[in-house]
């Protein structure tokens, strides 16, 4: 469905032919549509989304190390 609308096909006319809301098609496109990460390379939204998760998930994690990091220093 993305693929036929970035071919040029209308949401609307993609809507009544396949009895898909409009609301879901263009929910569809800004979910598989590529995010320029740089020149030469794109991600979708979702990666993107599982990206950011992941640098969240990854400094919550570094604080902790830090936080051990300093207790077991000042044991010494």
């Amino acid at each position: 469905m993305v693929e036929l609308y970035r071919s040029g096909q209308p949401v609307l006319d993609l809507s009544r032919e396949y009895g898909v809301a409009t609301v879901t098609i263009y929910n569809w496109i800004k979910r598989f549509s590529p995010v320029k990460v740089s020149d030469n390379e794109q991600i979708t939204a979702k990666e993107y989304q599982a990206m950011k998760k992941r640098i969240a998930q990854l400094e919550m994690e570094n604080g902790i190390l830090k936080k051990a990091t300093a207790i077991f220093a000042r044991k010494q």
